[in-house]
């Protein structure tokens, strides 16, 4: 099934960097997307070592509880602390993003929270990380 899918809850946007991760949630997240978007997550770390992510969350309808404590992608979240650079969430409702501000500083990633209508901050922030070597 192509990233663009139309049924999926989560999609990868392009990016001008491949070490630029962009997902969209469009809908629920559902436990195969949640391993999908994992899975393509642990492919860019062991093809760049370090990237930044920008997650979307343009229809955020909450998460199956499946995809909440799925496996996959709880291993990837764990290595995620050595291979993030930058992460911005975009549209996080309130509770996620309280809680990415609270643990922020007890990360070594850096992560910021930018409401739906900043998109273009939050890419220019992300985009602020590029390495020299990356930046496209």
């Amino acid at each position: 099934m192509p990233a663009t899918a139309p049924d999926r809850s989560i999609i990868r946007r392009d990016s001008s960097r491949g070490d630029l991760l962009i997902f969209d949630i469009r809908a629920k997240i559902t436990e195969p997307d949640i391993e999908w978007m994992a899975a393509q997550a642990d492919a860019a770390f062991d093809r760049f070592g370090e990237v930044d992510m920008l997650i979307v969350m343009s229809n955020y309808d909450g998460a199956e509880l499946g995809a909440i404590f799925d496996g996959d992608a709880l291993g990837v979240q764990a290595r995620a602390a050595r291979h993030v650079r930058r992460y911005a969430v975009v549209g996080a409702p309130a509770w996620a993003k309280a809680m990415i501000n609270l643990f922020a500083p007890l990360t070594p990633v850096e992560e910021k929270t930018f409401d739906l209508a900043e998109e273009a901050a939050a890419r220019a922030w992300v985009d602020g990380g590029a390495s020299p070597a990356t930046a496209g």
